[in-house]
């Protein structure tokens, strides 16, 4: 069974969060279920030099205003083919902001690009390779599956809601430069509240809807979390799967994890002090016996980052102390840096993005704080359970569906993970920390915590299964 994995980024190519980590993860994991994957992504400036045994496979001589081509190679283990359009994508900056912040202006016209010719590959352009099923991720690949539909190719095809809340909308004139037939701009197709809208285009047009935790697949389907799609997306109830994301178990593996200071196991837990104090000294913190809670996070109102800044005196006044690492909206920043200053050596901040600090923290800290408004999966607290960072989490989405709360049945079953509170909620927060604070007293408990984490299957092979399956009925007819 042959796949085209269409994204806008895979890890460690190119990351700005956790779509990357499963774009990467799912495909090896997939090969353990006869899934052959190819993943296409546009070239960014760096990419292609990287790939090895590369190939260009197919040209254009104008696509969306300029030449391409797709150039097929592997990276990282991956198979890949790249969208080397530089007209679109040979640009400083990121995937789709400029520097300074602002969007692209054309990101409409670089995700039709990338949607168009995924749409050709599934069609069958590359010479020696067409695949039975191609997988679309999140908005900026809808237009793959809107192409798909559009040009009467029979491929059937997935699309995967990693966060319903970015979903691609633009003005309706763009419409007529994404070369579909006038009969696209409608309801039904890729018309969205007089604009065009990418991700419900993808919605639209695909055979099958998967979003990455069952709990989120439900939550989406209410005005409170759909974003304005619920109505489309219970019209398509019958196709909608909730799929829980896992985790790459060989790169996030802290018995040979080369980003921390000691690697340790489940039996040598006490190992990971050396990585508590060097996250001390990186964070600032006052070295002493009590807790370090932390969080590696965007720092954005979604995330929940508001509600962390309000109950963040509360939190010290718990005992806690506290090592924060993101970045995002400048005033959650600037809060958190205010609270730092208030709490010297107990609240320490890092702004900026650092995978080799994120390892760390996890290795090193004992509690990961997930304060999300809402959350459609979530990869740090299946990081903390890997790690033994227990994780303090809102009862949203796939944090609900991964973590086991340390209530009084579950620590006598011996079953609990981590802690869940109400979401949206500061208040709650700050009593979720101040539980996990009496219970890290209790040292046996605490244990119980961070072991029975470490064993929990965080890794894709279930969740791959699922995948592999629903490819099956799709490409059979079902």
């Amino acid at each position: 069974m042959k796949v085209l994995s269409v994204a806008s980024e895979v890890f460690p190519l190119v990351k700005t969060g956790g779509l990357a980590d499963v774009v990467a993860a799912l495909p090896p994991a997939l090969s353990g279920h006869g899934v052959e994957t190819i993943t296409i992504l546009p070239a960014y400036p760096g990419l292609l030099p990287r790939l090895e045994k590369k190939a260009a496979v197919h040209g254009y001589e104008s696509l969306f205003g300029g030449p391409a081509s797709i150039v097929r190679g592997r990276a990282f283990s991956l198979d890949l083919m790249l969208l080397d359009a530089p007209h679109l994508f040979d640009r400083a900056g990121g995937p789709y902001a400029e520097s300074t912040g602002p969007d692209w202006p054309d990101n409409w016209r670089r995700f039709a690009a990338l949607g168009r010719v995924a749409a050709d590959v599934a069609r069958g352009v590359v010479k020696d390779w067409k695949p039975d099923l191609l997988h679309a991720h999140d908005w900026q690949a809808g237009m793959a599956v809107a192409y798909l539909r559009y040009d009467g190719a029979k491929c059937p095809s997935v699309m995967t809601v990693h966060n319903l809340a970015f979903q691609g909308q633009f003005p309706a004139s763009i419409f007529r430069g994404l070369g579909l037939p006038d009969t696209a701009f409608s309801i039904d197709g890729v018309e969205y509240y007089g604009g065009v809208g990418f991700l419900k285009a993808g919605l639209q047009s695909a055979s099958a809807l998967t979003t990455v935790s069952p709990t989120y697949a439900q939550e989406i389907r209410t005005p409170g979390f759909g974003m304005g799609l619920e109505g489309l997306i219970n019209a398509r109830a019958a196709d909608l799967h909730g799929i829980v994301n896992g985790i790459d178990i060989d790169i996030w593996y802290p018995g040979k994890d080369d980003h921390l200071v000691q690697t340790y196991g489940p039996q040598t837990i006490d190992k990971r002090k050396a990585n508590k104090r060097a996250v001390e000294e990186r964070f600032g913190l006052a070295e002493d016996d009590g807790p370090i809670f932390s969080l590696v996070s965007r720092l954005t109102w979604q995330k929940g980052i508001d509600m962390l800044a309000a109950a963040l005196d509360g939190i010290v006044a718990a005992g806690a102390r506290l090592a924060i690492l993101g970045s995002g909206d400048a005033a959650l920043e600037s809060a958190l840096h205010t609270a730092a200053a208030r709490h010297p050596g107990r609240v320490g901040v890092v702004i900026g993005y650092d995978e080799r600090l994120s390892h760390l923290i996890q290795g090193g800290a004992d509690a990961i704080l997930v304060p999300s408004r809402f959350e459609p999966c979530g990869l740090t607290q299946l990081y903390g359970l890997r790690y033994g960072c227990v994780p303090i989490v809102a009862r949203t989405g796939g944090l609900a569906d991964t973590v086991i709360d340390a209530n009084e049945a579950a620590l006598t079953a011996g079953v609990a993970t981590g802690f869940q509170f109400a979401s949206s909620d500061a208040g709650a927060l700050e009593h979720a920390v101040r539980r996990a604070a009496t219970i890290y007293e209790d040292r046996k408990t605490w244990l119980s915590l961070q072991t029975q984490g470490m064993k929990a299957d965080v890794s894709w092979s279930r969740s791959a299964g699922l995948y592999a399956a629903l490819y099956r009925s799709l490409i059979n007819g079902g």
